[in-house]
Order: structure tokens, then C-alpha cells, then sequence
């Protein structure tokens, strides 16, 4: 029989204390929310008024300036560095990089809001300036899905995935939140302020993503509802999540480079198919005007966008939806950017920049023209009931939208089998890098603890569920991102500090080795006439004042003998 601290060691790896707390806080949370379900919402609420009303304006701040920083980073001389030795190739094919990067990220919520948020854009207008369910606001809702899903949306993963990727690949650190704040904190980040980061962003990753199987199995159980009859309420809700923890367990099980990697290859060919589908069989040409459309006004309009905060009103258009986003976005930061920094080893910053912001971006606007274009096309054109679906139940809105076009039953199947692969694959990534968090940044956490923390989310997404339901999950998300927002600002300091030490050292050995080289290759002779070209065109000045010159006497010594003319001459 195995003795406890050995039982430990086999089951639980090189755990600490960031595990053992965090642990103790979400379990903690899980049982008071199930204890107390009505005081925890409550309590939820008013923080999230005076989280919005009163600090909402750094959100909006905080990820404008992430993008710039991140596009800056790729443009400029930064883009150059490897993240790894310098000549080591990158440890993925681009392509399965690309798919698990989409996979690892937004899978479950563009299936969630493909069809859902331009539609509930075009019931109600954002920020009440148009007429509900007119031309006006179909554009609308399609500029700010677009917006939603942008460059925004994708630079907070990208800040943190280049920061991890960066300290543990370039200088072989630890794969640690904390260990990126080592240029600002030195050697804190070993001790209490360390743990304390790598706790926060536990927490943080746990809410963000068990946001994302909230959603995942609202979608589920409303494809359920309208293939197989099942009940869309709780309960069937439960039970999808229930069988999805089976599901992304048994991936657990298997290495990163098989499990995770397989699923999403698998992700990408079931999207392709569907969103081929939506493109062919629905209004093709429409799809296009509407890309090319948004995208002019998303690109015309995106810092107007990204700043507004409506202070002359009451409205809380700007909390429900852009703030959710960017709120739901650096809350699921620690998790996809680690995922994402674990997987680009190899990668220079200007190609992780091109994979993580500039592809996905594309696709995601690509996803939205698709789905959200044939939506509002079939409203408007052949009021097809879709905003009126989504009005009562929002995931309802994709599989009314794919009954509308031929074979739509097989190819509502095909999405539910697609939102169940995402979220399995986003689960599992999930777990992975939360047990590399919790086990002091190794690569390859046991598999133990990934199932535990599998666990631990599906509980949060249970409570969540039942604890409001969809606003319930935008609440939470809010409020749990907000600390690490501060966290990724310090973050993008720290990181850029240590891009500029590196460079300054880069070009310090650069003159060193130079003047090596040439003084090893130059002749003796050669380096003397150098030497005296120099001299004579510009003489070298001596570091000293010269001595000056021995005098009998003159001005300032003895009198000096007067000239002969001046001497006395003998009687």
C-alpha cells in the first residue's frame, strides 16, 4: 500500500499552492452558489453594476490598447524573434496549428452566436439608433458582430499566449502566468505576489470557460429540441454537460499531441462542411456583398466602436454586449493564450501575430457573412421566422436558419455533433492548461489533476446554468475578468521591457563579436594605416592637458634678461 505523501506524488505531480487554493476557492464558491443560489446572484449583481457603471470605460481602454500593442509587436523589429532557439523549426504544421488555435479559442461561440447576435441585433438595434427589424439595423447588427468578434476579441489571447510563449520558450522559463511579470517584479514573482497572479488566473480561467460550456450545451440542447424532441430546460441541460465531462475526459486521457490535436483536425473539416453548406445552398452572392460591406464599415467605424461608453444616457447596451465580450474574452485570456503559447513553439512573433490575430479574425468574419447573412437575408426576403426564434430562445436561431435550406435536418445534425466536438476540445485544452498552472508550469501536467479540474469546471457550468441561465454565465464573465485585465496591462509592459533588454544585449554582442572579428582579420599593418586615416582626418585629442612649457621666467616667473639693445653698455 502506497503511503499518502507517495499516493500524492503519483496522483498529483509537482503540486503547490497555487493548486490546493485554488481549488479550495472554486470548490467554495460551487457549494455556497448551491446553498445559497439566490444571496450568490444577488451579490453577483451588485458587483456587476458597480464593476460596469463605474469601471466600465477600462475595458473598452484596456483591449483597444492591446490591440495596438500586439499589432505593433508584429510590424516592428520584435517580429523578428523566435519563440525558441533561433533556428529551431516550429514544433506544429501551420495547418494544424491554425485549427487547434480556432478550436482552443471560439469555436462554441461562433456556433453559439453566428446566427443568434446579428439576429438579436436586427429584434432589438444596438444603442437604439435604428427602427428594430429594418435595413438599417440588419447592417447594424452585422458591423457589430463583426466588431465582437474582431481584433479585439482575439488580442487579449494573444497577449498572454506571446508572453507565455515567450519567457518559456526564449529564455526556458516556467510556463507560468506570474513568471511574465519577472521584468517588473524580479524575485516576487517566487514568492507571495507570484502565487497570488497563478491564483487569480486560475479563477479567471475556470469562470471563462465554464461560460463557454454554458453556452455550449444551451446550443446543444436547442438542436436536441428541434431533431430529436427533447425538453429544452435545465435538467436536459445538465445532462448534456454530464455526458460532455465524459467525453473530454476520456481526451484527457491521451497526449496533447494525439487527443487534442485529432480533435481539432476533426473541428475544422465539420466546419468547413457546414459553413461550405451555408455558403452554396443559401443566398451566395449576398453573403459576399455582405462581407465586403461590414468589413468597409467595421474597418471605417472600428475606433468609434471601440471607445463608445453612452455617458448622456441610461442605456446598458454597451454592458450587455460589447462589455460581455471583452469581459468574456480576458477572462478565457489565460487559458486559450497558454493553450496557444504551448503550441507555437518555434513560431517567430511576427508569425504568431499573423496565426492568432489576422486568420482567425478572417475566418470569424468569414463564419459571420455566412450565417448571419443568410439569416437576415431569409428574414427580410422570406420572413423566415428566425429573429422571432431567437427572441424567444436565442440558440434557436442556427437550427431554424438550417431547416430553411435543403437536407437542413442532416445538416442540423452535423452542427450538434460540431458544437459537441468544440466544447470537448475547448474542455480538454481547458484542463490542460490548468493543471500546467496549478503544477508549477510543467509541460505535461498528470492526468489526474486535469480530470480534477475537468470536474471543477463542469460543476461551475452546472451552477451557472442554474443560476441564471444565459445572463447568469455574462455576469460572472464580467466580474472575473475584470482583476486579470489589470494584470494583462502590467503584462504588456513586462513583456516589452523584455523584448527591449534582449535587443539591447543583441546589439551590445553584435558590436563585441564585430570588433573581434575584425581585429582577428586585419593585419597589424592594416590596422595601423586605419589608424592613421583616422588620425588625419580628424587628430585625436589627448584625454590630459599637455605640460606646460619650461620658461626662465617671463610673466608670471623671474624677469627675464632684457634683449641686447636694452642692456647697459660700459662707460
Amino acid at each position: 500500500m502506497l503511503k499518502p505523501t507517495r499516493f500524492f506524488e503519483k496522483f498529483l505531480g509537482g503540486v503547490g499552492t497555487v493548486f490546493y487554493v485554488s481549488v479550495l476557492i472554486i470548490a467554495g464558491f460551487v457549494a455556497l452558489a448551491v446553498t445559497y443560489p439566490a444571496d450568490v446572484e444577488r451579490m453577483a449583481e451588485q458587483v456587476l453594476n458597480i464593476t460596469a457603471n463605474k469601471l466600465g470605460w477600462m475595458y473598452l481602454v484596456a483591449t483597444s490598447g492591446f490591440v495596438l500593442f500586439i499589432l505593433f509587436l508584429g510590424v516592428s523589429r520584435f517580429g523578428s524573434v523566435r519563440l525558441g532557439p533561433d533556428e529551431e523549426p516550429p514544433e506544429f504544421s501551420f495547418k494544424s496549428w491554425l485549427a487547434m488555435i480556432f478550436s482552443g479559442g471560439m469555436g462554441v461561440g461562433l456556433m453559439f452566436w453566428g446566427v443568434a447576435e446579428p439576429m438579436m441585433h436586427f429584434n432589438d438595434p444596438p444603442l437604439g439608433l435604428d427602427a428594430p427589424r429594418s435595413v438599417a439595423a440588419a447592417q447594424m447588427g452585422m458591423r457589430y458582430a463583426f466588431f465582437h468578434w474582431g481584433l479585439h476579441q482575439w488580442a487579449n489571447f494573444a497577449l498572454v499566449g506571446l508572453a507565455i510563449a515567450y519567457v518559456r520558450f526564449r529564455h526556458s522559463s516556467r510556463g507560468l502566468i506570474s513568471e511574465t511579470f519577472r521584468p517588473l517584479l524580479g524575485e516576487r514573482v517566487d514568492q507571495g505576489w507570484g502565487k497570488a497572479i497563478d491564483i487569480l488566473a486560475v479563477v479567471s480561467t475556470i469562470f471563462g470557460v465554464a461560460t463557454t460550456l454554458g453556452l455550449g450545451a444551451l446550443q446543444i440542447n436547442s438542436g436536441l429540441a428541434r431533431t430529436e424532441g427533447i425538453d429544452y430546460n435545465a435538467t436536459s441541460q445538465i445532462l448534456i454537460i454530464a455526458g460532455l465531462g465524459v467525453l473530454f475526459t476520456i481526451s484527457a486521457m491521451t497526449p496533447l499531441d494525439k487527443g487534442i490535436r485529432y480533435l481539432s483536425n476533426i473541428n475544422m473539416i465539420l466546419a468547413s462542411g457546414l459553413f461550405l453548406f451555408v455558403l452554396v445552398l443559401g443566398p451566395t452572392s449576398f453573403i459576399f456583398d455582405e462581407l465586403t460591406q461590414t468589413l468597409g464599415e467595421y474597418l471605417g467605424n472600428i475606433v468609434q466602436m471601440s471607445l463608445v461608453t453612452t455617458p448622456y444616457s441610461s442605456e446598458h447596451w454597451v454592458q450587455q454586449w460589447t462589455m460581455f465580450y471583452w469581459a468574456w474574452g480576458l477572462s478565457w485570456a489565460p487559458f486559450v493564450g497558454s493553450f496557444i503559447a504551448r503550441i507555437s513553439r518555434g513560431r517567430t512573433i511576427r508569425e504568431f501575430v499573423l496565426g492568432v490575430m489576422i486568420v482567425p479574425v478572417g475566418l470569424s468574419m468569414f463564419w459571420f457573412a455566412a450565417f448571419g447573412g443568410t439569416a437576415i437575408h431569409m428574414e427580410i426576403y422570406q420572413h423566415a421566422g428566425i429573429a422571432d426564434a431567437v427572441a424567444r430562445e436565442v440558440p434557436a436561431g442556427l437550427f431554424v436558419l438550417l431547416g430553411q435550406l435543403p437536407w437542413g435536418n442532416y445538416a442540423a445534425l452535423l452542427a450538434i455533433v460540431l458544437v459537441c466536438v468544440f466544447v470537448v476540445t475547448s474542455a480538454d485544452s481547458a484542463t490542460f492548461v490548468l493543471g500546467m498552472f496549478t503544477s508549477k508550469g510543467v509541460l505535461n501536467p498528470t492526468r489526474f489533476v486535469r480530470v480534477l479540474w475537468g470536474v471543477l469546471q463542469l460543476l461551475m457550468a452546472v451552477v451557472l446554468l442554474l443560476g441564471g441561465g444565459l445572463q447568469g454565465l455574462r455576469t460572472v464573465s464580467i466580474i472575473a475578468a475584470f482583476p486579470f485585465m489589470i494584470l494583462m496591462v502590467l503584462m504588456a509592459f513586462a513583456l516589452h521591457r523584455d523584448l527591449t533588454l534582449e535587443f539591447r544585449q543583441r546589439k551590445e554582442k553584435n558590436k563585441l563579436l564585430q570588433q573581434r572579428i575584425e581585429n582577428l582579420l586585419l593585419r597589424e599593418s592594416e590596422r595601423e594605416a586605419q589608424r592613421i586615416a583616422a588620425e588625419e582626418v580628424h587628430p585625436t585629442a589627448p584625454d590630459t592637458p599637455p605640460e606646460p612649457e619650461q620658461d626662465d621666467g617671463g610673466v608670471f616667473g623671474e624677469p627675464s634678461e632684457p634683449p641686447d639693445e636694452f642692456r647697459d653698455k660700459p662707460e
